[in-house]
Order: structure tokens, then sequence, then C-alpha cells
């Protein structure tokens, strides 16, 4: 059998649901029973009646998915598969910064820790961000992170005051607003998309801010364009191109002439990987109950808002 066939039938005698996000290689997303950003695969793993959830993305995905169905077996492909935006943000120092401000509301980007979001009010992804911020009352601080190009960007837009961790994405703040312009100037039929995270320099530039499957959604619909020029990692022109094979899709060019606008750690995974997740049923997800219990609190409620219900807010933060 092809790897392809071994996948599908181990996915068959697992009862097994395999989720990809759209940074990941094209092969990969090709095999997956659903392609989609940060909340949609969070979504989709919990309303999934599959006993076995592989989730090829980096590990704070699996965790959420974990968190939200702990009766379910949660692998990942490769366990090294981080996030430079969950390692800038550790525990202690995330925990000492909402002690400082006790009365605020503590909005968490889902790019975090199980840790880090069991001390938080209420977690995002780039495509609810403004809604939860919405949500929140308006005379109540905001402490956003761990993204603070994405907070100011909110802020910015939504004119909130916000407090902002000082962590970033290591992919999109390569981007070269300098070069950017450069090449919006080559290309003037060019519509310009870029993913929050990217610099206030390069979101400057762009035409069209949003999560991914936003830019996925405007290169599909958007027909009066044929050239795209795009801020946000690589694995998301292998939708595009299947969505607009007329379209000319050209990348956002970055500080200096490396591939450093592919994730490293996406990239980690394989098919190969994937095959032996589900065979051996390894690396598994784990998460602490105590932390599984407190983190769900706050991934619940960006469920719930994203579903316009109405939420509580503590009045103030208690470990």
């Amino acid at each position: 059998m092809s790897i392809i066939e071994e996948i599908n039938q181990l996915k068959k005698e697992r009862n097994a649901l395999v989720l990809a996000h759209y940074y990941q290689e094209g092969e990969i997303q090709d095999i997956a029973d659903f392609c989609g950003d940060s909340y949609f695969l969070a979504k989709k793993g919990q309303e999934s009646d599959a006993d076995v959830i592989l989730l090829a993305g980096v590990t704070f995905m699996a965790e959420s998915v974990k968190i939200l169905s702990p009766n379910k077996t949660v692998l990942v492909p490769d366990m090294k598969a981080g996030c430079s935006l969950v390692f800038e943000s550790p525990y202690e120092n995330y925990l000492q910064w909402r002690k400082d401000n006790p009365e605020a509301i503590a909005m968490t980007y889902i790019n975090s820790s199980a840790d880090v979001k069991s001390i938080s009010d209420v977690i995002c992804t780039s495509s609810n961000a403004e809604k939860i911020v919405n949500s929140i009352p308006t005379d109540r601080k905001i402490l956003f992170g761990p993204d603070k190009n994405l907070g100011r960007y909110l802020a910015i837009k939504l004119k909130r005051e916000m407090d902002f961790w000082d962590g970033t994405c290591e992919v999109h703040v390569l981007f070269s607003h300098k070069k950017l312009f450069e090449v919006k100037q080559e290309h003037p039929d060019a519509l310009v998309i870029a993913h929050p995270e990217c610099s206030e320099a390069v979101l400057e530039h762009a035409d069209v801010i949003g999560s991914t499957s936003r830019l996925l959604s405007e290169v599909e619909n958007n027909k009066k364009y044929k050239k795209f020029i795009v801020a946000t990692e690589t694995g998301i022109f292998h939708q595009m191109k299947k969505l607009r094979p007329d379209a000319e899709l050209i990348q956002a060019p970055v500080t200096n002439h490396c591939a450093c606008n592919d994730c490293p750690y996406m990239k980690l995974n394989s098919l190969e990987k994937i095959r032996n997740a589900l065979r051996d049923l390894e690396p598994q997800v784990s998460v602490d109950e105590n932390i599984r219990k407190k983190a769900a609190l706050s991934l619940q409620r960006m469920m719930d808002i994203s579903n316009d219900k109405k939420v509580a807010w503590p009045q103030q933060f208690e470990l």
C-alpha cells in the first residue's frame, strides 16, 4: 500500500479524525478530513465523535482539542512542533503579569500553552479576536498576549486600550515593509493581504488584514483581482491555488534571502509521522486535569462568544 492508503486504513481502524492547519505542506492538507485555522480546528475537534484525533499543526493546537475533549485520544505527528509565541510567554512570567493587574481581563491568543490558558479569562484566534474584544465591557482593562502585533492591530482598529505582552511570531515579523513597498510598485495591479501577526509597518501596506481563513476567502471571492501579494506563512498557498488557479500569488518578501516565511515547526510534520502516530497512538498530548479544567473555562468562553452567547466575566483574578 502507498503511505496515503495506509493512513486511510488506519483512520478507519482507529475511528480517527485528521485535522490539518493551513500552514502544513500540501500533501498533508490533502489527506486531512478538515483543514482550517486554529479556531476551526478546535471547533471540529470538540464536535467530532471520533475516538482519536490527530492534529497536524503545532502542539498548542492539539492541547486545545484535548482541553475541550479530555476523553479523546489526541495525537500530534511530532511533539517538537512548538511555537515561538509559546516559548516567549512562560507561565511564571505570565502569572506575575496577571497578579500585577488583578482587575483586568486577560485575553490570550490561542498560540499559548495550556498552563497560560489556565490563568486567562478568554482565548481568541485571529479570526474571532475582534468579536471577543467587543464582548468585553469597555470599563475593563484588557491584558492582551502573547502576540503584541495582533494586540496592537486590534487596539487601533477597535479603539480599545490594552496592555500587551512582548511576544511575536518569528515567521510573521520577518516580512520586510521596505521590500513589500518595492514589490507593490512592481505589481500595482496586485492586492496586498496580510496576517495581523505581521509588524505594524507591514500592515500599513496591506489592503486586507485578517486570519488565514479570512485571507483565503479574499483570494477565493475577490474576482476583481487576479494578482495577490500574500504576507503570511507559505502553506496557505496550497488552498489558494486550489480555489483560484487563475490567480497569481506573490509571496511578500522577508528581510533576507532565506525561506524564513516557512514556519519551521509546522514543517516538522510529514506523512510518515502521521502514519506512525496513527499506527502507534503516539505521541499523545496530555494536559494535567487541574490545568485542563481551568483552561477549558477560557476556551469555552471563546466558543460561546463566537456563537453569540453571553458570558460572565470574573471581577478579579484568582489563582
